[in-house]
């Protein structure tokens, strides 16, 4: 049984029980409200109710026209959907429509339409859409707990990823499949969306943290993919793979880490410094592979420096600030 099911039950409870104590008629009506007002995040919650509570209003207006000059007759619903239904969408409302037409069909089976009982069925909406907005304000599960657990299956993939490309660079008749990378791609799309709805639940002072490290990781991964398909023009082993392939078993721990540990970053200075000192290439086909080594390490270098420059959250436990490579 998910959570949202939970705070549905309460707020129906609370909407039928307040309704009834005030001895409203059709005190179920307002459990019905509740039961559409309740939603996945705060934000959302304040825009839907607000929608649904002035299309109702706006229905009622217009039915209470409508059926004091036409009657109740079926054929009269449809000239109040024909009505009504661009108006609601043009002020803005749109998400109300469904609640409204709840509201102004109810209305309707009653047979009656006068002030007292527009005066009602606006107390029912006050009461069975504010029963929904008070449960949804009151509590939403934390989302911490799970962005920190995509955020540990992204970085176990990074470096699964680095890895396999130190082990291509060693040996280039290694063979990977990839699907880390696929993998990775989901874990990150995952961990925005996450990031979205824990954003859209902080009404006050929302903290961007989250959506920072998901949007750099999302961002590393594109420079990941690029370095795949230089790694993959690497096809003869050469002292400088070597060389950079120690760059990326570094990568695979350094990743790991919470914080940016600069130790990658120093080793890739190192290792472009000594590519200085060599001789230049005496085939057409090692200048081709060498040339491919050099682009990979700049790469490299934007991936790093994307890595330095963002901050990722820390652990709750731990709000120190922190980045991982």
């Amino acid at each position: 049984m998910g959570f949202r099911v939970i705070k549905t039950a309460i707020a129906a409870l609370m909407a039928v029980l307040i309704a009834d104590w005030c001895g409203l008629p059709g005190p179920t009506s307002a459990g019905l409200l509740a039961i559409l007002g309740v939603d996945v995040t705060r934000k959302k919650s304040i825009r839907t109710i607000s929608s649904r509570f002035f299309a109702s209003v706006v229905g009622l207006l217009f039915a209470s026209v409508l059926f004091h000059f036409l009657g109740f007759h079926y054929w009269v619903l449809a000239v109040y959907i024909l009505i009504a239904f661009p108006v609601i969408v043009r002020a803005g409302f749109k998400e109300g429509i469904v609640t409204g037409s709840v509201v102004v069909f109810r209305v309707f089976s009653g047979g009656e339409m006068d002030v007292h009982i527009i005066l009602v069925q606006v107390a029912l909406l006050l009461i069975g859409l504010g029963s929904a907005m008070i449960v949804n304000l009151a509590y939403m599960p934390a989302a911490d707990p799970q962005m920190l657990r995509i955020r540990k299956r992204i970085d176990e993939l990074f470096s699964v990823i680095f890895k396999e490309f130190a082990a291509t660079l060693r040996n280039p008749n290694e063979v990977w499949a990839g699907k880390e990378l696929i993998e990775a791609d989901k874990a990150v799309l995952g961990g925005i969306e996450a990031a979205k709805r824990s954003l859209e639940n902080q009404v006050i002072h929302p903290n961007e943290e989250w959506s920072v490290y998901f949007y750099m990781r999302k961002t590393q991964l594109d420079s990941i993919q690029h370095m795949m398909h230089l790694v993959s023009q690497i096809y003869q082993k050469m002292p400088h793979a070597e060389m950079v392939s120690e760059l990326f078993d570094q990568l695979s721990q350094d990743v790991l880490t919470e914080s940016y540990t600069g130790r990658t970053e120093k080793l890739l200075a190192d290792v472009q410094e000594e590519f200085r000192r060599m001789e230049l290439p005496d085939t057409r086909e090692e200048f081709e592979i060498r040339s491919a080594i050099l682009q990979l390490c700049r790469e490299l270098a934007l991936y790093l420096k994307i890595a330095k420059k963002d901050k990722a959250p820390s652990p709750i436990s731990d709000r120190s600030q922190s980045t991982n490579e």
